[in-house]
């Protein structure tokens, strides 16, 4: 399929630079394929209203690292230069693969030191050897330091590594160390927020549970690659970043027993809903799964498990706009968007959400 088809304008102004206080104000739109209405303007807080007893929620309890560091290259002889680095997977105790700025004039055996703002970790500064370079541009970067004492260092230096959207248009700041959290939050390892779990509180958790909603976690550590459109011109060009996950026992048997009761698995965001996806069989069976996922779900595709999903707005010509237009179809999704749009709806990581209720969902 062409990747125009997911193209569109959107104005600046509808990229929201702030989340809204308290999150579950935000707007959500519901999306009903065949439905009367087919969208609905409503607000997240809402979201039990279209939740039944039995129904299954899965959230993603991934945690956000302050992956973002800054720093400078030295070399004996040579010039200092300013790095920028984005970690993006972990190695080992010590090793990183990062994305680094500017990535081309990195040798390896460069040294880095990231940090020296006076913060109290070996004097504010954490040091790293260039060990590699990989062929999408990324480096491997070694550090001086290993296990716990690497990852106290990383959240000493590091900032939070908030969207290019909105580090074009504002610095990162205190605030985004929580704003870019989700309530879920526990397992360190993303690089990027499962930004649809930004819009829970406890007291639209508490009434979730209320209505009778079972909540089950799942771990999908994200990567930068969740911002990047695609460049290929067609979907069958394009190659997904894979990123770890993990699926226990406890949480596929749960959710197999909601399905065979007859509930529906509902998941809070695209990642929840790659995750599930990956994990389950031809015949919608979960089972439990530990490892990388590259799994990039277009029009066309058959869910297996997931019948229901809460998410944001994405950016255009990107594989979230794609699994959008899989769920619900590809001109409901076009009708949706251009909606939200003229609406005024706020879009992106810190924007509002849509609920997509298909009929017949898995």
């Amino acid at each position: 399929m062409r990747v125009d088809a997911f193209d569109f304008e959107l104005p600046e102004e509808r990229i929201a630079l702030r989340p809204v206080e308290p999150r579950d104000l935000a707007r959500l739109l519901v999306i009903r394929p065949g439905g009367a209405p087919e969208l609905e303007d409503r607000q997240v807080r809402d979201l039990p209203t279209f939740l039944k007893p039995g129904d299954a929620m899965v959230v993603n309890d991934t945690r956000v690292i302050p992956a973002a560091l800054e720093g400078v290259r030295t070399r004996p002889g040579g010039t200092d230069v300013h790095v920028e680095a984005t970690l993006v997977k972990r190695l080992d105790a010590s090793r990183w693969r990062a994305f680094a700025k500017p990535g081309k004039r990195l040798k390896e055996g460069d040294r880095i030191r990231f940090g020296g703002e006076g913060r109290a970790c070996l004097l504010g500064t954490l040091d790293a050897t260039v060990a590699g370079k990989e062929e999408d541009g990324s480096v491997l970067l070694a550090f001086d330091l290993s296990g716990p004492a690497l990852d106290e260092a990383v959240a000493a230096v590091g900032h939070m590594p908030i969207p290019p959207y909105i580090a074009a248009r504002r610095a990162e700041d205190v605030r985004d160390r929580t704003d870019y959290q989700t309530l879920f939050a526990r397992v360190d390892g993303s690089v990027a927020a499962p930004t649809a779990s930004l819009h829970f509180t406890p007291d639209l958790m508490a009434r979730v549970k209320g209505q009778g909603v079972s909540v089950h976690t799942v771990t999908l550590h994200v990567g930068p690659g969740t911002f990047l459109p695609v460049k290929a011109d067609d979907t069958s060009g394009h190659r997904m970043h894979a990123e770890w996950g993990e699926v226990t026992r406890e949480t596929a048997d749960a959710l197999n027993a909601v399905k065979a009761s007859g509930g529906r698995i509902l998941t809070v965001g695209s990642t929840s809903t790659r995750l599930i996806e990956s994990a389950a069989g031809g015949d919608g069976t979960i089972r439990p799964f530990v490892g990388e996922t590259d799994i990039f779900i277009t029009p066309g595709y058959r869910f297996k498990a997931v019948g229901g999903m809460l998410t944001n707005f994405h950016l255009p010509r990107s594989t979230l706009v794609m699994l959008v237009a899989a769920f619900v179809g590809h001109e409901v999704q076009k009708r949706a968007y251009a909606h939200a749009i003229e609406a005024g709806y706020r879009f992106y990581s810190y924007g509002d959400a849509c609920l997509l209720l298909p009929e017949g969902g898995a």
